[in-house]
C-alpha cells in the first residue's frame, strides 16, 4: 500500500510540474484559470487521502487499526493466517480463501491475561445462535497474551465472538471469500485520481493559443 501511495504522489508532483510548465506558455482566461486551479487542486488532495481511506492492516496506530477492538475497555487484536495459501500473508476481516484457518487473538492490554477467556467462531451474522458454532476455545487465562486456534472456514460470513469472564463479549465479523466493494473502490481511487489529473492538464493545454498554433502548423 505504501508503495502504491508514494508513486501516486510523485505522479501528482509531477503532473503539477507539467501543469505549471503548460501554464507558462499558455495564454489562459482568468476566470478559466481559476476554477480549473480548484478543480486541479481537489484532485491532488485525493491521493494524500487514500492512507486515511485504505482502511488497510499497515503501519497506523492500534486506535485506527481495523483489526483493533475493545472488549469490557480494553484492546485486543485479532490475526488471520492460511500459510496454504500465502505463507507470510495476515488477515483481519477478509479473508480471501476457504479451507483450514488460523485464528490468533493478542491481548493487548495486560489486564486481560489474567482472566478466563473464550471465544467462540460462528457462521452467519448473529452472536445469539450456538448451533453453527465452528470452532470453540474454553475460557482460559493466557499469561503471554496470545490465543491461538484454527477453524475450518467455508465461503461465508462468520463471527468470533471473544468472551472474557466478568466483561460483556466483543466480536468480529469474518468474511471469507467475500467480494470487499469498499476495497475495489480504494484501489480504483488512485489511478482514477490520476487519469482526472491528465484530463485536467489535457485540457488546459488543449487550449492554449501557443498548442493551437503549433497544431495548426503541425497539419499543415
Amino acid at each position: 500500500m505504501m508503495t502504491i501511495f508514494i508513486a501516486i504522489v510523485a505522479l501528482g508532483i509531477t503532473a503539477t510540474i507539467t501543469y505549471r510548465a503548460a501554464l507558462c506558455f499558455a495564454p489562459i482566461k482568468v476566470k478559466r484559470l481559476t476554477k480549473s486551479r480548484k478543480l486541479f487542486t481537489v484532485l491532488l488532495i485525493l491521493p494524500v487521502m487514500l492512507p486515511g481511506l485504505a482502511g488497510a492492516h499497515g503501519n497506523v496506530s492500534l486506535e485506527d487499526d481495523v483489526c483493533v477492538q475493545r472488549v469490557g475497555g480494553n484492546l485486543v487484536h485479532f490475526n488471520a493466517y492460511q500459510p496454504q495459501h500465502a505463507a507470510k500473508a495476515q488477515y483481519c476481516t477478509d479473508i480471501p480463501a476457504e479451507g483450514d484457518t488460523f485464528l490468533v487473538v493478542d491481548l493487548v492490554d495486560p489486564v486481560l491475561r489474567n482472566l478466563p477467556i473464550g471465544v467462540r467462531v460462528i457462521k452467519g451474522m448473529s452472536e445469539a445462535s450456538e448451533e453453527e458454532t465452528v470452532a470453540y476455545w474454553p475460557p482460559m487465562t493466557h499469561p503471554d497474551g496470545v490465543l491461538r486456534g484454527e477453524a475450518k472456514l467455508a465461503k461465508g460470513l462468520y463471527r468470533l465472538i471473544i468472551t472474557p469472564e466478568g466483561f460483556s463479549p466483543s466480536s468480529y465479523l469474518l468474511r471469507v471469500q467475500q467480494i470487499d466493494y469498499a476495497n475495489m473502490a480504494r484501489t480504483a481511487l488512485g489511478p482514477l485520481t490520476i487519469f482526472l489529473l491528465l484530463i485536467v492538464i489535457g485540457y488546459e493545454v488543449s487550449k492554449s493559443t501557443r498548442f493551437k498554433s503549433w497544431w495548426v502548423s503541425s497539419r499543415a
